[in-house]
């Protein structure tokens, strides 16, 4: 009975760190902030909002279902990235989903003094080194978003993570732990 009674306490106790120390908070509809482009007011539905996992950093991931549908707004999301923040390109992206396409924008913290320089002490292509600023990340698929059709803006860095394979997958196909 005493076994039952700690194993029930210790789930109960569990349940409740658990939930008290989510590292994101998600919200279904892109709360960005009212001074970006109006022409991105349609697209809040089909966002979400991911706020974390420190210091409340705030991804806006923004699904695209329709080629004609993007490339109307790339111009617009252009305008909410800094001066000088790079456009990541990836093949998928965690805060979109699985086998979803879209962008997502990665912004410091509400209030946030974005500084004219980034992050020093992270390598140019780290994600890590453009956290205080506001950067876009751009899934690739080819039909909804292709490179070929959109305009990548002149004197901005881009950061090609399609092809790149992570240490671990390499080390996990060759049998290694």
């Amino acid at each position: 009975m005493t076994k039952t009674v700690a194993a029930i306490v210790c789930l109960a106790l569990f349940v409740v760190c658990s939930t008290a120390l989510a590292l994101y908070h998600i919200s279904e509809t892109g709360n960005w902030p009212t001074d970006w482009p109006a022409e991105l007011e349609p697209l809040r539905k089909q966002a979400q909002t991911i706020t974390g996992p420190t210091w409340e950093y705030r991804h806006f991931a923004i699904r695209f279902a329709d080629r004609d549908e993007f490339e109307a707004a790339w111009p617009h999301l252009l305008k909410v990235k800094s001066a000088g923040a790079p456009i990541f390109l990836v093949r998928k992206a965690s805060f979109l989903g699985k086998g979803r396409t879209g962008v997502v924008i990665h912004c410091p913290p509400e209030g946030w003094k974005q500084p004219e320089t980034p992050n020093k002490g992270y390598p140019e292509e780290s994600q890590a080194r453009w956290s205080n600023t506001n950067y876009i990340e751009l899934v690739v698929d080819g039909e909804i978003v292709d490179l070929n059709r959109i305009h990548l803006p002149t004197g901005t860095p881009i950061v090609d993570e399609r092809f790149t394979i992570c240490a671990e997958s390499v080390e996990n196909r060759e049998g290694r732990k």
